[in-house]
């Protein structure tokens, strides 16, 4: 390979919580004498970056100012040459592309827009945190269409489901998370086809969150949103950003794509009264940089040792944890763990579960509130060798 997917990171003391606050007792626990931790909860990724970030960065803090600034024509081309070459996307123009602080942010200005406090909303479930808080918190009702497993053990819709409770509970507004966090599924344009077919039907607009688009797996596609039709093009507002992609967040900075023109104007006057949604010179920077074509040779040498990854983490548990369940994720770099079946077995309840991992030093992350009531979230953005190190020690805490 041409980048470096195999150095151990020390990320010890240098701003990053997914090393810092387990040393410092997360959750009330600290792994044991001679364990050094493994980070495996918070979805950021333990790589270096791709260097043409830190240099397109760095050469800008050698320009001696740092004042207000309008967004660069080459942001917006990076971006269009990025949603062309990735996703085959065709017909972007400037004028449709719009700066966030942050996905969530932009989730909740389109739901400013188009619902009003107290409204249903629906959303899959198992469901990304970061949905529940933002939405409840903003004072909105979230209905769950339950995702489940086909007989081939991949997540499915039920589209039926989502039918009766757009109805049942007069629903105007969806969240679609593609793909999806945290069951990893990649949705097909059937699939998304016919969930456009319930939504036209019952005039429910879209909100897209398509923030690790660019993390497929094992060759799977990824279909944006707006492209599956012409319904799906004039009622979304769809949302990405390259923090997952290149490991950014820390920079701060997301994107919108709105096609239509009345929904974009609503939005972005929704997301400029905190007078706070304002882009960072040097996240602009890191966007220009990552979104080269460099960039795209990173990304396709990460996705390669992502499905490895994944390859060898389902391998191993589906051979050696009895009683833990997952299905193969098709796209992100995350696992959702199903331990109903261990947890019965040993007389264990998830608390204590979590805690064998922890005392270990590997940090998984607990998947109830993503409502998996045996659900742990488990991130493979890793070197292989840590991955490894990490079930060679959850075998023998755990069993």
């Amino acid at each position: 390979m041409t980048y470096d997917f195999t150095t151990i990171l020390d990320r010890r003391g240098q701003d990053a919580i997914a090393v810092d606050l387990p040393n410092e007792g997360k959750y009330g626990v600290k792994a044991k004498e001679g364990y050094d931790i493994i980070p495996m909860w918070v979805a950021d990724m333990n790589f270096p970056v791709y260097p043409g970030i830190q240099k397109a960065v760095i050469g800008r803090t050698e320009i001696p100012h740092f004042g207000y600034f309008e967004p660069r024509k080459e942001y917006f081309d990076a971006i269009i040459n990025w949603q062309k070459t990735r996703n085959g996307v065709e017909g972007l123009k400037a004028e449709n592309i719009g700066y966030e602080n942050g996905v969530l942010g932009g989730v909740i200005s389109a739901v400013n827009v188009l619902a009003s406090r107290g409204d249903n909303v629906l959303v899959h479930s198992p469901t990304y945190i970061g949905f529940t808080h933002s939405l409840e918190g903003n004072g909105y009702h979230i209905i769950h269409s339950q995702l489940h497993k086909d007989e081939n053990n991949v997540w499915q819709m039920d589209y039926e489901d989502m039918e009766k409770k757009i109805v049942d509970n007069k629903i105007h507004v969806a969240i679609i998370c593609n793909p999806h966090n945290p069951c990893g599924r990649v949705w097909t344009r059937e699939e998304l086809e016919k969930v456009m077919e319930i939504f036209e039907k019952h005039n429910v607009w879209i909100i897209a969150d398509e923030i690790w688009s660019d993390i497929m797996l094992d060759g799977h596609k990824h279909l944006p949103v707006q492209s599956v039709n012409q319904y799906a093009h004039d009622h979304t507002a769809a949302f990405y950003a390259p923090s997952k992609t290149f490991n950014l967040a820390g920079l701060i900075g997301s994107y919108h794509i709105i096609y239509n023109p009345w929904l974009r104007e609503r939005i972005e006057k929704e997301s400029s009264l905190s007078h706070y949604n304002a882009m960072n010179v040097l996240s602009m920077y890191a966007l220009i940089g990552a979104y080269e074509e460099g960039g795209m040779k990173w990304l396709d040498e990460l996705r390669e040792v992502l499905s490895a990854n994944a390859k060898y983490a389902c391998d191993f548990i589906e051979n050696n944890f009895k009683g833990i369940k997952v299905s193969r994720p098709q796209g992100t770099y995350m696992l959702f763990l199903d331990c109903e079946d261990y947890c019965k077995a040993n007389n264990l309840d998830m608390d204590a579960l979590l805690k064998k991992g922890w005392e270990v030093g590997v940090y998984w992350q607990d998947g109830r509130p993503f409502h998996g009531t045996y659900g742990i979230r488990l991130n493979l953005a890793l070197p292989t060798s840590r991955v490894k190190e990490a079930f060679d020690r959850l075998q023998k805490a755990l069993y």
